[in-house]
């Protein structure tokens, strides 16, 4: 399946208007709060050190592959100046709707990841990257983007799935036995390392085709483009969906600088 981009966009689409997780908006409430100085931001299941984001007030902020209505909101009520940028209209739509029904200065603008030309150089402070980049085949090209629309001192913080998930066999009966059964090699694509069968079940079930990319790409490729890693953290899969989320945390964020 080559243009696995319209696949992508419209498996999240219907993502979006199905309300799954990360399609929830926040809420009015949580919005005061954030104006207030009260605020979790979340790009793992867990909140952000508050010092990861520091001061935005003010700031230029770029929502990378991050619609849903949850990141960008809550920066613009902290006073950034806010655009989103994704692949899904139904996603950005719901980013719109808070800005609109909360009066926040936020723009949505759809897009690929991988491809911010339409961006000026040097021209934010801040982009926010949550766990999304399995949807892209070259986490590469992210990384030369980012490092391209940041300023000078610029902060990048994304987060994205260890990829020790995408080796293990994802048979029920071996789940329900509590075993992990190495199957596929890092990196990983859906198109290539699924039987046709596999694949076309899961396209004709609406699911998005996913990416595993490997360590030296994925935190080796930020520092090849340029980048400083200045913090680390990682978290635990709250519902774990494979054997292997119950024996290590495989959520990892990380704090980024331009150089």
């Amino acid at each position: 399946m080559k243009d696995f981009i319209k696949h992508n966009q419209k498996a999240w689409d219907n993502q979006a208007k199905a309300n799954v997780a990360w399609s929830q908006p926040v809420s009015r409430e949580v919005v005061e709060q954030a104006k207030n100085g009260v605020w979790d931001l979340y790009v793992l299941p867990t909140p952000m050190e508050k010092e990861w984001l520091g001061e935005v007030n003010g700031k230029k902020v770029l929502c990378l592959a991050s619609a849903g209505g949850q990141q960008g909101p809550i920066l613009a009520a902290l006073g950034a100046d806010v655009l989103v940028y994704d692949l899904s209209e139904e996603q950005l739509l719901k980013d719109q709707m808070v800005a609109d029904r909360d009066g926040l200065n936020l723009r949505i603008m759809q897009g690929d990841m991988r491809d911010l030309s339409a961006l000026t150089d040097a021209s934010f402070d801040l982009i926010i990257h949550p766990i999304s980049n399995l949807y892209s085949d070259d986490v590469n090209k992210v990384w030369k983007e980012c490092y391209r629309v940041l300023k000078q001192g610029g902060k990048l913080i994304s987060s994205f799935y260890n990829p020790i998930v995408f080796v293990e066999d994802r048979d029920v009966e071996l789940k329900e036995q509590g075993l992990i059964r190495p199957r596929f090699k890092i990196p990983y694509a859906d198109q290539t390392h699924l039987s046709l069968v596999e694949l076309q079940q899961k396209i004709d079930r609406g699911e998005a085709l996913v990416f595993g990319h490997s360590l030296k790409d994925l935190i080796g490729g930020q520092t090849k483009v340029g980048f400083a890693i200045t913090a680390y953290e990682e978290a635990w899969q709250p519902n774990p969906r494979f054997t292997i989320d119950t024996y290590i945390p495989t959520f990892i964020a990380t704090k980024s600088i331009k150089l």
